[in-house]
């Protein structure tokens, strides 16, 4: 995984650029803002399975789900929530909590790491690391 800076611009673990837009998954939906994966805050990783960027709303780290589904296995909640402490630890460093209660899209699975004793804020107040 490589960011090439605050245009948001990644590649995949292989670090190879993503040229498969969200539409063309399968399993997305046209109407779901996840699902459309549009790249307005800073995006920290992505893979097939996954992708983990700041949270639009709350500025925090969110990992999203690439197929559109509510409740994903229990083995691949675990690697989603596995690759969101990843990215906390590396350009954050703050103690989380997983926070997967999907209040404004309920339909599609996504999990917010908020700051331990804490609930929302920005990034910035969060100690993002450079």
């Amino acid at each position: 995984m490589a960011c090439t800076g605050y245009d948001h611009t990644m590649t995949q673990d292989n670090d190879q650029p993503s040229t498969e837009s969200a539409a063309e998954r399968l399993g997305s939906s046209p109407a779901c803002d996840l699902c459309e994966a549009a790249r307005i805050t800073p995006w920290y990783f992505e893979n097939d399975l996954c992708w983990v960027a700041e949270c639009e709303f709350c500025a925090v780290p969110m990992v999203v789900l690439r197929d559109h589904h509510p409740s994903p296995a229990d083995a691949v909640q675990i690697e989603l929530h596995n690759r969101l402490a990843a990215v906390v630890a590396e350009h954050f460093g703050f103690e989380h909590w997983v926070d997967d209660n999907m209040r404004n899209i309920p339909d599609h699975y996504h999990a917010h790491a908020r700051r331990r004793g804490g609930v929302f804020g920005t990034a910035s107040s969060f100690g993002r690391q450079s």
